[in-house]
């Protein structure tokens, strides 16, 4: 599927109950594209967190249109690096950085990705929950909230209405290995 508007998150989930989230997915952006070239069952949950529009592409179509469109073939080599890049990296962080760092990482990297300047800083235009960072960061909602609310104390970040205010920025970054 190709999102045209809205969000998705790729998420997975343990025997328990426990959530981690894979990646968020945005407009221009394609989602299961594994089970659309190896028509295995998905790897991953995938659940819109806003209004969201796609274009589904059936693997009985892609296939022979991919074979005839080389550069296409290159673009979703590309697109499946990326992923395991990117997967890599999020095991790396989980491995080697503790929740502070790996959640600063996430804040500054969405700040980057939705974040609109204003008056006290860089506001993230993304509404995501406590739940949805912690299964962001693979931790708990509760060991989410206790280090926002350090950082809120200690100036660092604001909240308001679902969103998150960076108040220093540069702050949260010397947190990032």
């Amino acid at each position: 599927m190709a999102v045209l508007a809205g969000r998705i998150r790729i998420a997975t989930a343990a025997p328990d109950g426990k959530e981690v989230t894979l990646n968020t997915i945005g407009p221009g952006e394609i989602v299961g594209e594994i089970a659309l070239l190896d028509g295995k069952p998905r790897s991953a949950d995938a659940t819109a967190i806003e209004d969201t529009t796609v274009l589904v592409v059936e693997r009985a179509d892609f296939l022979p249109f991919l074979l005839r469109h080389p550069v296409l073939v290159e673009a979703t080599l590309a697109v499946l690096c990326g992923r395991l890049r990117s997967t890599s990296l999020a095991l790396e962080e989980i491995a080697l950085f503790d929740l502070p760092a790996r959640l600063a990482r996430l804040l500054t990297k969405l700040a980057a990705d939705y974040g609109r300047p204003g008056p006290e800083g860089m506001r993230i235009e993304l509404k995501l929950s406590q739940s949805d960072l912690a299964a962001l960061v693979a931790t708990s909602r509760e060991s989410v909230n206790k280090q926002l609310a350090q950082w809120r104390t200690a100036g660092l970040i604001g909240t308001d209405a679902g969103h998150i205010t960076l108040l220093r920025p540069q702050a949260l970054r010397t947190l990032c290995p």
